[in-house]
């Protein structure tokens, strides 16, 4: 099990009204069956990290809601993470639905969960998830983990933690990705209603 330490993020709670784990469950499937099924578990966690992102840049939306947190490896989605690491539980229809532990570092999609042709068989993801995975493989399905993680620490929002974790705050991604100052103010603000709506009906 490849482990990247504690996770210094927000609460649970403020976390879990966030992130959606069966979107992620299935967008890591989705990622996995265009690897024929497996994949070290450091390339699996870069790819979700530059999905999240590329969500958020296409669409000014996350893909899974998940925490954003640099570590030694570079920056990662912190729940998603603790996932498959076997660190929480998984809901019904979630994360140990869709994809299995393996040796030697690597996680596995679970046998006959997604066919031939993966779009009819994750229905959490929207057309634009998808079209989020999809370019993210085409662009980075072929580095190999450790070229992912030297990828990944050239991205502007990523801090070295020096052995730690540091939470990454919107506004550095958004500035890291291009948007201008009203813009990010302005994803801020529906994200973080989002996240008290969330949080009022928890």
């Amino acid at each position: 099990m490849l482990v990247f330490g504690n996770l210094a993020v927000l609460s649970q709670k403020e976390s879990a009204s966030m992130y959606d784990e069966e979107k992620a469950a299935q967008a890591a499937a989705f990622l996995l069956s265009r690897a024929k099924g497996k994949l070290y578990l450091l390339s699996l966690v870069k790819l979700m990290y530059l999905s999240e992102r590329l969500s958020f840049e296409r669409y000014g939306v996350p893909l899974t809601g998940d925490s954003l947190v640099s570590m030694d490896y570079g920056p990662v989605l912190s729940t998603t993470l603790n996932h498959m690491n076997g660190a929480i539980r998984s809901k019904e229809n979630g994360w140990d639905s869709w994809v299995s532990d393996r040796a030697d570092h690597m996680v596995a999609l679970r046998d006959g969960v997604v066919g031939d042709t993966p779009e009819n068989d994750l229905m959490a993801l929207s057309d634009s998830d998808l079209e989020v995975l999809g370019e993210v493989w085409a662009r980075f399905g072929h580095m190999s983990r450790w070229d992912l993680v030297k990828y990944t620490h050239t991205l502007p929002e990523w801090k070295d933690p020096r052995g730690s974790s540091m939470s990454i705050e919107f506004d550095d991604l958004f500035k890291a990705i291009g948007f201008s100052s009203d813009v990010s103010d302005d994803l801020r603000r529906r994200i973080v209603a989002e996240r008290n709506i969330n949080l009022a009906f928890a």
